[in-house]
């Protein structure tokens, strides 16, 4: 499967082939701002999320700029940086989607084998969490502990590291990407309000409805990365 998978071209990476394409041919003049990225995305026939992705890989080697408030622009060529061939990651729309379909079994597991000193410990990680927040950081170490503490919880080890491998991608320069520009103060405050609704289904035993928050948890926040306007 790995060498299937290393010679693929990921979705967004041939969406970016596609822009780079016209722009070489002169339909996208240097300098020049491109379509909004829902005309574009009609343009192309592709799905918008594909789309940002492919707009962020794009920025991340230097063929366009996204301006704040202003829209997209292709970059002079004096401006662009040579092209790295180290991959930058996985789509992070499919990295969600495998978030919601492990996570939302580990929370089955792990709501079957809760104990109260788990249950205080997830509390005490939301409470560290909105300090966090309130303060003005960033609380990414807290949010991974809430979804480890959870995962181990389930008493499956390889489930556990699954878990927090697929949590770590967010480290990835095209996830580091999307989050400098999609994240703020106000999203986290609605991630803490969703690991809030997931520890309250916890607490009342409610195993079905943790399993829903968990993965309208993980929608969500694929939702702010991918259709929110830029800040």
């Amino acid at each position: 499967m790995s060498g299937i998978r290393t010679t693929e071209r990921r979705l967004y990476q041939q969406v970016a082939d596609q822009i780079r394409s016209l722009i070489q041919s002169g339909h996208f003049r240097l300098g020049q701002r491109l379509p909004a990225e829902r005309e574009l995305a009609q343009q192309l026939g592709v799905s918008r999320p594909s789309l940002r992705e492919a707009l962020i890989a794009l920025e991340i080697d230097g063929t366009v700029e996204i301006r704040m408030g202003s829209g997209i622009y292709v970059v002079a060529t004096s401006e662009r940086r040579p092209q790295s061939p180290v991959s930058i990651g996985e789509s992070p729309v499919e990295l969600m989607q495998a978030r919601a379909a492990v996570e939302g079994t580990v929370i089955l597991m792990a709501a079957a084998r809760m104990q109260p000193d788990t249950l205080r410990a997830l509390r005490q990680v939301l409470d560290a969490m909105r300090t966090e927040i309130a303060e003005g950081r960033k609380p990414v170490e807290q949010d991974r502990q809430f979804h480890l503490t959870i995962a181990a919880q389930s008493g499956n080890g390889v489930l556990q590291r699954l878990v927090g491998e697929l949590f770590d991608d967010r480290h990835s320069p095209l996830s580091t990407q999307l989050r400098e520009h999609f994240e703020t103060p106000d999203t986290w405050s609605l991630a803490l309000a969703e690991h809030e609704a997931i520890l309250e289904a916890l607490e009342a035993r409610d195993a079905l409805l943790a399993q829903a928050m968990m993965r309208a948890h993980l929608e969500e926040s694929k939702r702010r990365w991918l259709d929110s306007e830029p800040r």
